[in-house]
Parts: structure tokens; C-alpha cells; sequence
């Protein structure tokens, strides 16, 4: 059954919204399993869905809350003291280009990474940045708790689908990102949500678990079950069909047994088949042990996982709050940068690290820096660009884009380039007007 979950992200301007678990055990009540896949099948097929593309990944780490640049890739030490901060900057590998020191691992391995410092867009707002971020459009309504646009994800799950049989798509860890889910292609798109967080003893991921009781015999006589029911209904469907076609609805239903039966999906979330050194070394926190995860999934065959992580909004005392959660993310980045060269996943895997907005330049009367929209650094490596370089620049005070400024389309374009995803294409919306995955289509060309 499709379990639903309802939750609220609470940030400074009181905005909360539910995100929903898109996947579940396979049951008999209900959306089954079997009707996920089956809800994407027909989609892909309703929009002209593309044959199977080349094995390709992308792990989004969503920094939720908007990041400072300048107490992450873009510090200032020549500003005024209101606007470099009471942090100071390091050298990274790279010569001339520093980091604040809340990033020294990443600063050692700036050979393997690209940072925008020149991203733009002209929104405050935590939902409407968002949803930009994640979807490549504003959101038009900021009250509006759901995707108006599909996220990224979301595309990639219809259009390329995972590059291995026995596992979903799309992935969030834990949750669903702040803009991360279908809209109008349907929940078939959502993220497989792992819920639980992986940083935490026991991590288990509840939907790829047999109820208590329910041996594989036993399921394996409701796959019959459900299955002979199906038949059923697909004679009844048959007779209301226009087009004179169903659904292959036993396929469905032996795909989704495999997800939950199968050892690809369970083998690839039980990380406590990691080697321990390996734990140790992404850190033995929230954000290391989503980001093994992460690639755990993405070795396994995943096309997109999002791993969510908050915190970033920092208004009051921003150097003492953002050290240890700055800490953890320079580790676990450290470490994912690292295995993606040591096991040749640099091409096939792509990693994108953004927030949804940066910070303002000056420091405010609480020790803190303030929604800022018009400029931010976003970090990207892997997926076979260029990397070991610093993209654009913003002015001597970190207030706008001095040389090559882009936006978070432009971001969003390049990750669809790597996955092979026309961005040219169109979904109809639920008022059946066509929509393009993206209208500012233009890549990051440095990086390509």
C-alpha cells in the first residue's frame, strides 16, 4: 500500500508544507506498488516517452535554507569587516582560489570540484527560491504548499528512469527536498523517500521490508493473488478503453515483487553492509551517512537521489551555529569526491550542491546574514565536466554577479544535459497546456 506521510519544514518566515512518501509495500488495499509503476509506464507512454538512456547519476545535495557563499566558497577577506565576516579564508589547491576555513577538506580537493560563485535570481522567499532551485520555475503562488512545476527528479524518474531494473528512479533521503516532487506528471514521480534517517542506530528502510508475519511464501501466494485480481480488472478496463490497448499489468506487479523481494533495492539501502573504515570516513552523522547512502544508490543503479540537508538559514550567530554543520558536510562531500575518482564514477555520476539562495553582505545586528537572492555559489563535480575551476565571480563585496552571471536554470540545464534529458520537450500541465521542462535552457558552458 502507498503509505502517506505528512510532515512540516519549519524556517524563519513560518512557511511549512507536507511532502508525501511515494512508494510502499507491496498490499492489496489501496495504491500498490505495482500501481506506482504502473502510473508511470502510462504517463511515459501518454507523453511520448524516450527510449532508455546511458547509464547516468546525480546526487543533489539540497543545502535548505540558503548557505552563505561567504562562509562556504566565496569569502571576502579584502571587505570591510561588516561584510567578510569573523571567519577567516584558507588556500585550496587551486592557485589564488580560497575557501572559508569551514571547508578545508573540499579547499584540498578543489582539483576535483567547480564552484559557480555567479548564480543569480530575484526571490527572497524560501518556498518560490525553492521551488526555482529544484524545478527550474518561480513558484507563482507562495503560499502554495505543492509543486506547481515538476522537480527535477521528478523529470528524470519519467524520462530516464533507473538505469537498473529492481530499483526506483528517484530517491530522497530522507525526505522529499522542499520543491521535490511531481506536480502535475502525477505522484508515480515522487521520490522513494527513506524516511528514516541514516545517521541514526538501526537505520532501516521500513518500505523495503516484509510486514511482520508475511514470510516470502506468503507474499509470493498474494503476488498471485493480486495478479489473478489484476487480470480481472484489466478484462473490465478493456471494455472502456478508446485506444483498444491495456496496461501490461503483470509486468507491473512482478517488477514491484522484485523491489520488494529482489536484493538489488535491499542490498543497496542496508548500509550496514559498508565497511566500517568507510562509515568512518563520510562520518558517523546525518549528513556522511546520506551521502554514502547516496552513492550506495547510485551504484546500485539510481538515476537521481536528492539527500536533504538543513539548517542553513542562519539570521542569528552564524559563525558559532554553521561550524559543526559545515564540518559534517566538508567531510561527507570529502569523502563522496574521493570515491568517485577511486571507483570511476567521476563521469557516470554527477554531484550538485546548492542551496536555495545565498546570504546578504553585511552581517545584521544578531551576528547573522539575511536571505539574498542576488547572487550565491553552487558547487558541482563529477558527471564529466570540467572541473578544478572557479566559474564567474561576484563583486569585491559579494553582492551581485561581476563576471559571468547565471542562474539556477542554467544549473538545472547541465544536470539534464548529463542524464541526456531534453529540456526542449513538453509535459502537459493539468489544464492540458503544454509545459517545458525547462525555458532557460542554456548550460553552464565553462563546465561542459
Amino acid at each position: 500500500m502507498l503509505r502517506v506521510f505528512g510532515r512540516g519544514h519549519a524556517y524563519c518566515d513560518r512557511v511549512s508544507r507536507r511532502n508525501f512518501l511515494s512508494a510502499g509495500t507491496l498490499a492489496l488495499g489501496g495504491l500498490t506498488l505495482a500501481d506506482l509503476l504502473r502510473l508511470q509506464a502510462s504517463a511515459a507512454e501518454g507523453t511520448g516517452g524516450q527510449p532508455k538512456r546511458r547509464a547516468a547519476s546525480v546526487i543533489y545535495i539540497e543545502m535548505a535554507g540558503g548557505p552563505s557563499h561567504f562562509e562556504t566558497y566565496d569569502p571576502k577577506p579584502e571587505a570591510p569587516a561588516e561584510y567578510r565576516g569573523p571567519l577567516r579564508s584558507i588556500a585550496t589547491s587551486l592557485p589564488g582560489v580560497r575557501f572559508c576555513e569551514t571547508l578545508p577538506r573540499q579547499a584540498q580537493l578543489a582539483d576535483r570540484l567547480a564552484v559557480i560563485r555567479s548564480i543569480r535570481h530575484d526571490s527572497s522567499s524560501h518556498e518560490t527560491s525553492a521551488h526555482l532551485t529544484q524545478t527550474g520555475y518561480y513558484l507563482r503562488d507562495r503560499q502554495n504548499r505543492e509543486n506547481e512545476m515538476p522537480s527535477a527528479g521528478s523529470i528524470t524518474a519519467l524520462v530516464h528512469g533507473a538505469n537498473r531494473p529492481g530499483v526506483p528512479a528517484y530517491v530522497a533521503i530522507p525526505r522529499s527536498m522542499r520543491a521535490g516532487t511531481a506536480a502535475y506528471l502525477g505522484p508515480g514521480f515522487n521520490p522513494f523517500e527513506t524516511v528514516a534517517d541514516p545517521g541514526k542506530p538501526k537505520f532501516e528502510v521500513n518500505n523495503l521490508s516484509l510486514v511482520k508475519g508475511l514470510s516470502l511464501q506468503r507474499l509470493d501466494d498474494r503476488r498471485h493473488l493480486l495478479t489473478a485480481l489484476d487480470r480481472s480488472r484489466r478484462d473490465v478496463d478493456a471494455l472502456v478503453d478508446r485506444k483498444g490497448h491495456t496496461a501490461a499489468v503483470d509486468q507491473f506487479s512482478e517488477q514491484a515483487f522484485e523491489l520488494v523481494t529482489g536484493k538489488r533495492a535491499r542490498q543497496a539501502f542496508d548500509i550496514d553492509r559498508e565497511d566500517p573504515r568507510s562509515r568512518d570516513r563520510y562520518g558517523r552523522n546525518s549528513t556522511g551517512q546520506s551521502l554514502l547512502l547516496a552513492r550506495r544508490l547510485v551504484e546500485a543503479g539510481v538515476a537521481f537521489v536528492t539527500v536533504r540537508v538543513g539548517g542553513w538559514d542562519d539570521h542569528n550567530d552564524l559563525a558559532k551555529k554553521l561550524r559543526p554543520r559545515a564540518a559534517d558536510f566538508d567531510q561527507a562531500v570529502a569523502a563522496i569526491l574521493d570515491d568517485l575518482y577511486e571507483r570511476g564514477l567521476d563521469r557516470q555520476v554527477m554531484l550538485v550542491a546548492m542551496g536555495e539562495f545565498g546570504r546578504t553582505p553585511r552581517f545584521n545586528k544578531n551576528k547573522g546574514r539575511d536571505h539574498w537572492g542576488s547572487v550565491m555559489s553552487v558547487m558541482m563535480a563529477g558527471g564529466g565536466l570540467k572541473v578544478g575551476q572557479i566559474v564567474g565571480a561576484s563583486n569585491s563585496k559579494g553582492e551581485v554577479p561581476a563576471e559571468s552571471p547565471y542562474r539556477p536554470e542554467n544549473v538545472l540545464a547541465t544536470v539534464y544535459r548529463h542524464l541526456g534529458i531534453d529540456t526542449g520537450q513538453t509535459f502537459n500541465d493539468l489544464a492540458g497546456r503544454p509545459r517545458y521542462v525547462l525555458e532557460e535552457r542554456r548550460v553552464i558552458e565553462e563546465l561542459i
